[in-house]
């Protein structure tokens, strides 16, 4: 045991020796304690950076944002347009020149109006096919159950409409009876298996 401590102690003298030896050894520059105790002299000024990254002014995030909103923007703005150009008109269309009618049969749902041709029984002819079916400015004229009216085209977004039977419908014929009365026969008002053409 006392072999260990004194080769740890002979180590440790020897470590000691050679510090002060090398401490001893070092040249100090001529003039360094006066520079140093200079008034004034702080650290050497840094040399400007040679690359600089420029910041964005926009955080990224916000830009693609921005972006998205724009052009959702700019997606509702055609569709309103294009929107405003097909939108349903109002009143009864004039049947397209040279287009060759269709003829469509008028189907009453109840069966006590199909040999009557009562006020009761007749099936109104709207003027407009987006608006609603019973309004009281909405005809233009009547029809009754087995009319073979010529139907001109066809709409399908029309209002939809409901028969005694419970059968819908949002297609609406463009029609005119013998009488040349034109209006609007909601799709529910006859069993047509006839292809007519889109108005």
């Amino acid at each position: 045991m006392s072999g260990t401590v004194d080769a740890g102690d002979n180590a440790e003298a020897l470590l000691r020796e050679r510090l002060r030896r090398a401490d001893e050894g070092i040249e100090v520059p001529g003039g360094l304690w006066a520079r140093i105790k200079r008034p004034g002299a702080g650290p050497a000024p840094v040399p400007p950076a040679t690359h600089v990254v420029p910041v964005p002014t926009t955080p990224p995030r916000r830009r693609a944002y921005a972006l998205a909103l724009a052009v959702a923007a700019t997606v509702a703005a055609v569709a309103l347009g294009a929107w405003w150009l097909v939108r349903p008109g109002a009143a009864v269309r004039q049947p397209a020149a040279g287009v060759r009618a269709v003829p469509v049969t008028v189907y009453n749902s109840e069966s006590a109006c199909r040999r009557i041709r009562s006020l009761e029984c007749g099936l109104r002819l709207a003027k407009d096919p987006h608006v609603r079916y019973a309004a009281r400015d909405n005809s233009a004229g009547r029809v009754w159950h087995g009319e073979v009216l010529a139907a001109h085209c066809v709409v399908a977004d029309g209002r939809l409409v409901r028969d005694e039977e419970g059968v819908t419908s949002t297609r609406w014929y463009l029609v005119t009876d013998k009488g040349g009365v034109t209006g609007w026969l909601p799709g529910v008002r006859t069993r047509n298996t006839r292809e007519v053409p889109y108005c």
